[in-house]
């Protein structure tokens, strides 16, 4: 899950970018408007962490240009703007949500589950390839029962191929799933993660393959 933080306050901003990135979550942070809109054209995240007072307009701006670009995204108001009015006011703009400044990151990760939740989400919850069954709702593989032992890197790398699984992913699209802005990617990391997961994968007996498809990207299939 690839979640875009929009926020101005530096240290609160930095605080949720360390919470997230323990929760195995991809975090970029911008602090205005025009940089959310910018990131939001290149990458496509699956939540957006919004606040409201930024320097360059009010945040509830950006929903409608958020929601047209990516129906399924689920937005998320953080404001200490926390008036009924307010409240109302973020809701009937398109948010899915709107948590009031200070707040305990406990509720924000379980507003962040419950919008997950919703019912388009949940058309599939698992995913079988070979031995291997993938908990999409919550980010864990696993095989005869076990939980896979993986890093974070290498759970995005295996979500983002099973979700596509028989199908080419292209080698950027990787990288936008597993890197945030602010990492630095060396040319041969991906294939280091890849190297990685096809070992751990074969020797839990997950039944799987992942194929480098060259110049373009690679590609997850059950074993023959």
């Amino acid at each position: 899950m690839r979640i875009l933080i929009v926020e101005d306050e530096v240290e609160f901003a930095a605080a949720l970018c360390r919470s997230l990135t323990r929760e195995r979550f991809v975090v970029d942070h911008v602090d205005r408007l025009t940089m959310a809109r910018e990131a939001a054209r290149s990458v496509a995240y699956d939540l957006v962490l919004l606040d409201r007072t930024l320097p360059d307009g009010d945040g509830l701006s950006l929903v409608p240009s958020l929601r047209a670009g990516n129906p399924g995204l689920s937005i998320i108001v953080l404001s200490a703007r926390g008036e009924i009015s307010d409240r109302v006011a973020g809701l009937d703009e398109g948010a899915d949500d709107y948590l009031i400044k200070p707040f305990a990151l406990e509720e924000m990760f379980a507003r962040i589950r419950a919008v997950r939740r919703r019912p388009a989400d949940l058309a599939v919850e698992e995913i079988g390839v070979g031995a291997l069954v993938f908990d999409v709702a919550n980010d864990e593989a696993v095989v005869a029962g076990v939980r896979l032992d993986l890093v974070r890197r290498e759970l995005r790398v295996l979500a983002t191929l099973v979700k596509r699984r028989g199908r080419t992913v292209l080698r950027e699209s990787l990288e936008h799933a597993v890197y945030g802005f602010d990492d630095e990617v060396q040319s041969n990391t991906l294939d280091s993660h890849i190297s990685r997961l096809r070992r751990k994968l074969a020797e839990a007996g997950a039944g799987i393959e992942i194929h480098a498809i060259r110049g373009v990207g690679y590609l997850l299939k059950a074993s023959s």
